[in-house]
């Protein structure tokens, strides 16, 4: 009988360890069987396979939230160059122009005719010697980091020079080669902004040399004397446009110096060189 009874127990253990009815369950297993299969931080402090603390996936998701915004960041400083505000030019009359950058700075370039001259100056650039391109004193005030550029800074040992200010780089260019400009005492200006708009400031001149190289220069500004009188003529200043090939011309020192206006919107108009523009004093143009 006792045979029988160990036969029939050996048969019971043999069933429950099939049916698997004979395993206690767990649970007591550690939150760390989740988290490893799924991969997300539940709770507590975790660690991963080297034993380091493993950050939260909500830390993680900040992480690349930031991530992303630094590129973002960075892709509009790269565009910056092209994006960023304007300077604004104001057309005084004759020579004179005004210029206000986006970063707060005034130019004044060649002072003698017209409005505007209110505003502080941060520079002043002067062409050449004659009285009506050297009216500093219409200039009310100046600020305390004011510099002065004339012809005389410009050209050194025969070579001329250029300036960068920050705001804006300054390039002395070849002026004159009539008989009342000698190239030797007399400069225009290319002004680099710092949205990469270039303009070009003739001075007092007739043909010069450089012109033809600088078409190579894809400026997008150039102001042209044309008054025929004590400069070239409006006929000689088209083919100085279209030797320079500026996406935009525009007519300036278009009279003679004793005219009150400075302006002439026949000789104006009949600078013939695709996109011209037309300024007449008190006139702003935006430099984009």
């Amino acid at each position: 009988m006792k045979r029988m009874y160990r036969v029939i127990y050996v048969v019971l253990l043999l069933v429950l360890s099939i049916t698997g009815c004979g395993k206690s369950e767990d649970t007591n297993l550690p939150d760390t069987t989740e988290m490893t299969t799924s991969g997300e931080a539940v709770t507590g402090r975790q660690e991963d396979s080297t034993g380091e603390p493993r950050t939260e996936s909500k830390e993680t998701e900040q992480t690349g939230t930031e991530a992303l915004t630094g590129q973002i960041t960075e892709a509009e400083t790269e565009e910056g160059g092209t994006t960023m505000e304007a300077a604004t030019l104001l057309y005084q009359g004759h020579a004179s122009v005004r210029i206000s950058t986006p970063e707060g700075k005034t130019i004044y370039v060649d002072p003698f005719m017209g409005k505007g001259y209110d505003v502080p100056a941060d520079l002043i650039l002067m062409t050449h010697a004659h009285y009506d391109h050297t009216k500093t004193d219409l200039i009310g005030t100046k600020s305390a980091e004011c510099q002065t550029i004339s012809w005389k800074e410009s050209i050194v040992d025969g070579q001329h020079q250029n300036f960068d200010l920050g705001y804006v780089k300054v390039e002395a260019v070849e002026a004159g080669y009539n008989r009342n400009h000698n190239e030797k005492e007399c400069v225009g200006y290319i002004l680099t902004f710092s949205n990469g708009t270039t303009l070009y400031l003739s001075g007092d001149t007739s043909t010069t040399p450089q012109m033809s190289t600088l078409s190579g220069r894809n400026l997008d500004y150039a102001f042209f004397c044309c008054d025929g009188v004590y400069n070239m003529d409006v006929a000689e200043a088209t083919e100085c446009a279209r030797l320079v090939g500026a996406k935009h011309s525009i007519p300036y020192h278009m009279v003679p110096s004793d005219n009150a206006n400075g302006f002439d919107r026949s000789v104006a108009e009949s600078l013939d060189v695709p996109g011209r523009i037309v300024l007449q004093p008190g006139d702003e143009l935006v430099l984009e």
